[in-house]
């Protein structure tokens, strides 16, 4: 049996206990800052290199927009009022033919920090899509 890499089109996110469907994820990423350091009196002429701090990048979440549905607004609107006490944790997982989860990644502490309302064009033929940004604290590849 030949072995394929696994389309990226089957996915599920979970936020906050609901599973809600998407268009588009992006920005599951993290760097690791690097830090030089060079001591006084070291033989060698050159800085020495360590891992640091993780930075992750905000996730994008995108869908169709639909009447009455304001969730990504509300979000926001509540985090604004509270400060920060609303965050949510996010899971979206990769699934195979069998709708199993095969890549599972997990960002915590959500919170919303844009929404952007979908472009408007009245010569188009296209579906309304609006996208969420969301900062985290944390993404982790869950095994």
């Amino acid at each position: 049996m030949a072995e394929y890499p696994l389309p990226k089109f089957h996915f599920q996110v979970d936020w906050g206990g609901a599973k809600i469907s998407f268009m588009e994820v992006s920005g599951l990423d993290f760097q690791v800052e690097v830090i030089e350091y060079r001591h006084s009196d070291s033989k060698d002429f050159s800085k020495i290199k360590m891992p640091g701090m993780r930075k992750y990048s905000n996730i994008t979440l995108k869908r169709g927009k639909f009447e009455q549905d304001f969730d990504f607004n509300n979000w926001l609107d509540e985090i604004a009022n509270e400060r920060v006490n609303n965050r949510r944790d996010l899971v979206i997982r990769l699934l195979n033919e069998r709708h199993e989860p095969v890549a599972v990644w997990k960002a915590t502490r959500c919170f919303p920090v844009k929404v952007t309302a979908p472009d408007l064009k009245s010569d188009a033929n296209e579906v309304a899509v609006e996208s969420l940004e969301i900062a985290h604290e944390g993404l982790s590849l869950v095994r």
